[in-house]
């Protein structure tokens, strides 16, 4: 059965030390606000910059490196955690209703449901 999914969100992944200071730098880099979410203060957002492409930071724990991963955003996470598999990608860890998985190169990513509905409608691609 088909399903979608998109590239959805860019997010920095900053450990406590560095995340104050990074998450100010790419406000300013981009001009724009960075609020901490008052629900859940580790994370902050930049807004969606281009086409639906959300950019947030963040706060991950001690002793993590900073990097940047991308989410994609689908209707059947496992249907599109298999097509990503046969590319290339990796399983890394089971996150309870999402995965994280690592691609060729060794970069680290999530596939995650659906978490902006309009915007998935709009860019999505259908998968066979």
């Amino acid at each position: 059965m088909p399903h979608r999914s998109r590239l959805a969100v860019l997010l920095l992944d900053l450990p406590p030390e560095t995340h104050d200071a990074g998450r100010d730098f790419w406000s300013g880099a981009t001009g724009r606000p960075a609020p901490t979410d008052p629900d859940e203060p580790e994370w902050s957002s930049l807004g969606d910059l281009v086409d639906g492409w959300h950019v947030s930071v963040q706060r991950t724990g001690e002793g993590t490196s900073p990097r940047w991963h991308v989410d994609v955003e689908t209707d059947d996470v496992e249907a599109e955690v298999a097509r990503l598999e046969e590319l290339g990608a990796k399983r890394h860890a089971d996150m309870g209703g999402f995965w994280q998985l690592i691609d060729p190169a060794g970069l680290v990513f999530c596939v995650v449901p659906v978490q902006d509905s309009a915007a998935f409608e709009t860019y999505a691609a259908t998968w066979p």
